[in-house]
């Protein structure tokens, strides 16, 4: 008889449990004070059972993976918005030391040799011009950069999160770059003759090459400008993701704060 009643109480136990971790559990999900969930719970339960209730309490704090991946994909988003946005005013690259297009290395040769024979201003307005294609290039395709942004999926999101200060881009860049090339080589293309940047190269090339004794150069400059425009766009939205690691203040969602808080306890 008493095995009986002690069994009895045990089930009776358990079922309050499962009662109040239902109620909890409800009370959590309506945003009620936690206060109000543990004076229910020390009305109705012994201190073991309260213990048992309180380790099953779910973790408003925790993030999901794909949150975590939407809280990067923001972070990006800002990259564009705030960082990119300046390589597409005049001097964006040509003034930004971090950006700034310089000659490939068999056009320095070019460079010099125009410097000697009194053409350096034919050099700068070379140089200037490249610069110029990537800033009107980009400005027509900052929406591939959106786009690329909005399709990227995180295979591990929270490693990421807690990796490098330029973790995000990099992922981004590993993902993207050979499509983003491909959409983005005819922009250039375009923005060459645009801008007056295919002229003034095959002036300064025709000049360079009548030069007597110099090897003869023919660069594709549209490979390198779009190249090294592309390096630029990345090195701006992974300006902005260190910004919004060490910066709280950068963090403009909620989502943001939230995501970026995690890797602020490591």
């Amino acid at each position: 008889m008493a095995m009986i009643e002690e069994q009895i109480v045990l089930n009776k136990s358990d079922h309050m449990e499962k009662m109040f971790l239902t109620l909890i559990n409800n009370i959590i999900k309506n945003n009620m004070k936690k206060i109000i969930v543990l004076l229910v719970a020390i009305q109705f339960l012994g201190c073991s059972e309260l213990q048992k209730v309180v380790n099953q309490i779910p973790t408003q704090g925790s993030l999901t993976q794909e949150q975590i991946g939407q809280g990067l994909r923001q972070a990006l988003d800002n990259g564009i918005q705030h960082q990119v946005s300046k390589l597409t005013a005049v001097d964006g690259f040509y003034g930004n030391e971090l950006v700034k297009i310089l000659l490939p290395e068999e056009l320095r040769v070019v460079d010099k040799g125009l410097r000697k024979i009194g053409l350096g201003k034919l050099a700068d307005e070379g140089l200037k011009a490249i610069n110029r294609t990537a800033e009107d290039a980009v400005k027509t395709a900052t929406p591939i950069f959106v786009s690329a942004v909005k399709d990227i999926s995180f295979a591990d999101a929270k490693n990421i999160l807690l990796g490098e200060q330029n973790a995000a881009t990099v992922y981004l860049e590993g993902k993207t770059n050979q499509k983003l090339y491909g959409e983005f080589q005819p922009v250039i293309k375009r923005s060459f003759s645009k801008v007056g940047a295919d002229k003034i190269w095959s002036d300064l090339i025709s000049k360079y090459n009548s030069i007597p004794f110099v090897k003869k150069v023919n660069p594709d400059l549209t490979d390198y400008v779009t190249k090294q425009a592309l390096d630029g766009v990345y090195t701006m939205i992974a300006v902005e993701e260190k910004g919004i690691r060490e910066k709280v203040g950068l963090r403009n969602t909620t989502l943001l704060k939230r995501v970026f808080a995690l890797q602020d306890k490591i």
